[in-house]
């Protein structure tokens, strides 16, 4: 089993800045990538960014070149950090990780961006 604890969300100005961090405790050996998701009110579960164990990484069209995925593995951590923050980026983010045999989810924070 694997638990991913998100933290960092909160309300902040459109052009504004945010970091995700997400806590990776339990089978770690078995994960292969990590990703970053948002779902916003009335909308589908959108992917934003992955990470994989090569450290490749890939994003959304509509974050690229506002947002870095970044991975520390002595912390056991995976980051979102977000630039240049629009009101169309407002959602749950969560963490996520595949497994060999299943995918986790974490519980989700929520990011509000002002207009």
């Amino acid at each position: 089993q694997v638990q991913l604890v998100e933290s960092g969300g909160g309300l902040v100005q459109a052009g504004g800045s945010l970091r995700l961090s997400c806590a990776i405790s339990g089978s770690i050996w078995s994960i292969t990538a990590m990703a970053w998701y948002r779902q916003a009110p009335g909308k589908q579960r959108e992917l934003v960014a992955t990470i994989a164990s090569a450290g490749i990484t890939s994003y959304a069209n509509s974050v690229k070149g506002r947002f870095t995925i970044s991975r520390d593995n002595d912390k056991n951590t995976i980051s979102l950090q977000m630039n240049s923050l629009k009101p169309e980026d407002t959602a749950v983010y969560y963490c996520g990780a595949q497994g060999s045999r299943q995918n986790y989810r974490g519980r989700g924070t929520q990011v509000t961006v002002s207009s």
